[in-house]
C-alpha cells in the first residue's frame, strides 16, 4: 500500500513525482544542522521510494550513514500553495546500475546532463553513489 493517498492531493503528488526535475533533499549534519540540497531524482512508485545519484564525495553520504532519516520537499507554487513534503529513510541502493546504464534515469535527465557540460559516462563517474529514499510519510496541501 502506497503512502500517497488516493485523493486529489495524492493525484497531484504522483503527477509531480513523475514530472518534476528536482526535489529538495534535507539531511542532518553531525551538529544537528539541516542541510537541504536540490537534487535530481527518479520516482520508484512500486517501491514508494526515490532514487538519487550522488557525487562520491557529497557530505550528505556521511550524514545519512549515521542519520538515515531525511526530509524531501518539492517547490511550492508562486503563491505558496501546492506544498509536498516527504519523510523517508535513506539507504545505499546497491541494486541499481550506474546512471549511464539506467535507462529510466537517462531518459529523464539526458538533456540536463548535456546542459551541464557532461555526457552520461562522465556524469555516472562523478555521481556514482545511488541512494534510495524509502518514503514513510507525505504531507502537504
Amino acid at each position: 500500500m502506497s503512502i500517497i493517498p488516493d485523493s486529489d492531493f495524492g493525484t497531484r503528488v504522483r503527477e509531480r513525482l513523475e514530472n518534476e526535475k528536482a526535489i529538495w533533499f534535507t539531511t542532518t549534519s553531525a551538529d544537528g544542522t539541516p542541510q537541504p540540497n536540490p537534487v535530481w531524482f527518479l520516482w520508484e512508485p512500486d517501491e514508494d521510494a526515490l532514487l538519487i545519484y550522488n557525487a562520491y564525495d557529497a557530505k550528505r553520504l556521511d550524514h545519512v550513514a549515521v542519520r538515515p532519516r531525511v526530509a524531501l520537499n518539492l517547490n511550492s507554487d508562486a503563491d505558496g500553495d501546492d506544498v509536498v513534503v516527504f519523510v523517508g529513510v535513506a539507504e545505499q541502493a546497491l541494486d541499481v546500475p550506474p546512471a549511464a546504464e539506467y535507462e529510466p534515469y537517462l531518459t529523464k535527465y539526458a538533456t540536463d546532463v548535456e546542459r551541464i557540460g557532461m555526457d552520461a559516462e562522465s556524469f555516472a563517474e562523478k555521481y556514482s553513489v545511488a541512494l534510495r529514499i524509502r518514503l514513510v510519510k507525505v504531507r502537504g496541501f
